[in-house]
């Protein structure tokens, strides 16, 4: 080869190799940014919810009860079952309150029908 060729060659090599060392340079900078870019949005967002669940009331958060649309029979039905269920509870716990349901005028909870409409 000759020398004005390998000279050429040479050059080409080194601008080459500076401006990859300056691009690498460039993207580790990028990298840095984006890394503290995004601890910074992170450690904003967290203050961010700590504050908000600070100020928020616990009770605004809840959603309203639905109101069933029961009959009358059926809502007896159901209300004689819920205290038969903690009456249970109740008995399991170890709890000597159960007598006073003893006593109660209600006659004893019958099992729920299934009824035909769903109610």
């Amino acid at each position: 080869m000759k020398p004005k060729k390998l000279k050429k060659r040479i050059q080409q090599l080194e601008n080459r190799l500076r401006e990859g060392s300056e691009k690498l340079a460039r993207l580790r900078r990028k990298l840095q940014q984006t890394e503290t870019a995004k601890a910074l949005k992170a450690a904003r967002k967290s203050a961010a919810r700590t504050t908000a669940s600070a100020g928020k009331k616990p009770s605004s958060a809840k959603k309203p009860k639905r109101k069933l649309n029961l009959s009358p029979e059926r809502r007896a039905q159901l209300a004689a079952a819920m205290k038969a269920r903690w009456a249970a509870k109740r008995a399991a716990d170890g709890s000597n309150t159960t007598s006073t349901d003893q006593n109660s005028p209600m006659p004893p909870p019958q099992p729920p029908e299934n009824r035909a409409d769903g109610v």
